[in-house]
């Protein structure tokens, strides 16, 4: 998976080095503008919208919250009663999650590769907004990998590919490369089902409902993989 460490990596530049201030203030209650008014909303109303997808009670479940990033969903996650490991790419991020998380939370916390596959096997795996800047072909290889240590479902999100979106996606591509966040690869369903089966991974996928706030427009995902 060359393209996905080289993704990776370029997530935690971009994360742990220029932009962990701006996401601790998006992360926060602390005043924003109005678009990133906007893009908070959205991920509230995401982070809603994937926690649905789980059982209310999570009393003896185990759940990867993959890429953490400042640890909102872990924590309402380890309120339901679930064991909770948190991944991040970004130390820094994880560290601003360390310290936000109530005391005696039951959540581990991990700075690293969210497919660690010391982690363990898991009940269920939410993944918000992390995998946005990866190709079909390694969406689909995160799933394969994920599959023989998932019970359960592995929801997740994707920027949609809409007119909007692709727009802004070419515009991205005119600014300097050290200007430029990594970048979103717009997906659909259909394309992610398609690279799965051209990799052979085991399970289905469905598509659950797209979030539009604004700024922030992104689909919700559910994966359910044949463990091993």
């Amino acid at each position: 998976m060359a393209d996905y460490a080289a993704t990776r990596d370029r997530v935690e530049d971009y994360f742990d080095r220029t932009a962990t201030k701006t996401w601790e203030r998006l992360t926060s209650d602390a005043p924003v503008s109005g678009i990133r008014a906007t893009v908070r909303a959205g991920r509230d109303r995401m982070r809603a919208l994937m926690l649905a997808q789980l059982p209310p009670d999570l009393c003896g479940a185990r759940v990867l919250d993959a890429g953490c990033g400042t640890g909102t969903m872990a924590v309402e996650l380890a309120a339901r009663g679930a064991t909770v490991v948190a991944a991040d790419i970004s130390p820094a991020l994880i560290d601003i999650a360390r310290k936000r998380a109530p005391e005696g939370a039951a959540i581990q916390w991990h700075a690293g590769d969210m497919l660690d596959e010391s982690l363990g096997r898991f009940d269920h795996i939410l993944a918000m907004d992390s995998m946005i800047y990866y190709a079909a072909s390694d969406v689909a290889e995160i799933l394969n990998r994920a599959a023989p240590r998932l019970t359960g479902k592995f929801v997740f999100t994707m920027a949609p590919r809409t007119p909007a979106l692709m727009a802004m996606w070419q515009l991205g591509k005119l600014f300097p490369r050290s200007d430029r966040s990594p970048v979103m690869v717009p997906q659909t369903a259909a394309v992610i089902a398609s690279a799965m089966r051209a990799a052979n991974v085991p399970g289905r996928l469905a598509e659950i409902a797209r979030v539009s706030s604004g700024f922030y427009i992104s689909t919700a995902l559910a994966f359910e993989g044949r463990s091993l």
